[in-house]
């Protein structure tokens, strides 16, 4: 038998979570409730996110303080952002505080409200409802979702940009149209080319708010050279959906860049205001729709990402990452 120096954890994965009657064999065997792995990870945490309610209510019977921190929140707050409901009905159950004051002043109670269940915790006595101004961002993160439905977007590049039309998106681009015959070959096998020798073909979508600039194939419309124009007296959300390294965001403001290397839909974080926690959480796991929404766009569908686009052009030679 395993003592509780963590071997009774090995060989455990996200998956393993899921399995009731596996974490309780492990625990009987001298696993530790409060440690999991070689950084010292919190086994209710992990089950709060990725693991069932019966190996959530099993772990919270086994650990001394169902509301310790992890990184700053506690499980009941993960479960809640992860919209992980169903566990945090087990973790309420088992004597977790959903009035703990987390990220922004928000508590896992009230956060819930812009969630999938908003009565979640509503046994659990009242909480202050959302404001009309906070409510109009879940209901919108809620509508946004929807309209753009789940597709497949890795490699894209986006720039999604408030205030202006396509017309004037390929005016202060100075952008040209697409030669077709060019662009109906790419469009047949795009990776049939050398990323470089079309990075420079881009749609251009008007959508409600604002526009978007597309690329099914590559970084174009995140480089910065390209927000800095668009931005002039506005704000653009950029995008690259690397393969390599996942989900790549900016912000470019009136021309200058105000963050870079961002992760869309990946919050909310510590050091966010409380109206940025809760436009995190809404569009938590949701890159797309958190990039479209940041600049206010309000697109009816996904054509503006998936195609076909308004426009096609082709940006003329410069060097876009000289801004």
């Amino acid at each position: 038998m395993a003592g509780r120096d963590g071997d009774a954890w090995g060989g455990m994965d996200y998956r393993g979570w899921l399995d009731h009657a596996d974490v309780k064999r492990r625990l009987d065997a001298g696993a530790d409730p409060e440690r999991w792995g070689l950084g010292g990870s919190r086994p209710l945490h992990r089950a709060a996110v990725d693991g069932s309610p019966e190996v959530v209510a099993e772990l919270a019977r086994r650990v001394a303080d169902v509301d310790a921190p992890e990184n700053g929140t506690t499980a009941l707050w993960d479960a809640v952002v992860a919209g992980r409901m169903d566990n945090a009905r087990a973790l309420a159950a088992a004597g977790a505080d959903p009035a703990w004051s987390g990220f922004g002043g928000w508590t896992p109670a009230r956060l819930s409200l812009a969630g999938p269940e908003p009565d979640v915790f509503a046994s659990l006595g009242a909480v202050e409802p959302l404001t009309e101004a906070e409510r109009a961002v879940a209901e919108e993160g809620r509508r946004l979702g929807a309209a753009l439905g789940d597709f497949h977007y890795e490699g894209f590049g986006l720039a999604c940009v408030a205030g202006i039309d396509a017309e004037e998106a390929i005016r202060r681009l100075e952008a040209t149209p697409a030669d077709a015959e060019l662009l109906a070959d790419v469009l047949e096998d795009p990776y049939d080319y050398e990323l470089d020798d079309i990075l420079r073909l881009v749609g251009v979508t008007t959508v409600p708010g604002g526009c978007v600039v597309t690329q099914p194939w590559g970084y174009g419309p995140s480089m910065p050279g390209v927000h800095t124009r668009l931005s002039v007296g506005t704000v653009s959300y950029g995008l690259y959906a690397n393969p390599k390294s996942g989900d790549q965001g900016s912000v470019h403001r009136d021309g200058v860049c105000e963050g870079w290397d961002l992760h869309p839909g990946g919050g909310p974080y510590a050091e966010e205001s409380p109206e940025e926690v809760l436009f995190s959480y809404v569009h938590h796991y949701r890159t797309l729709s958190y990039c479209l929404a940041y600049p206010g766009l309000r697109p009816t569908d996904a054509r503006a990402v998936l195609g076909p686009p308004d426009h096609w052009v082709e940006l003329p030679e410069r060097d876009y990452w000289a801004t």
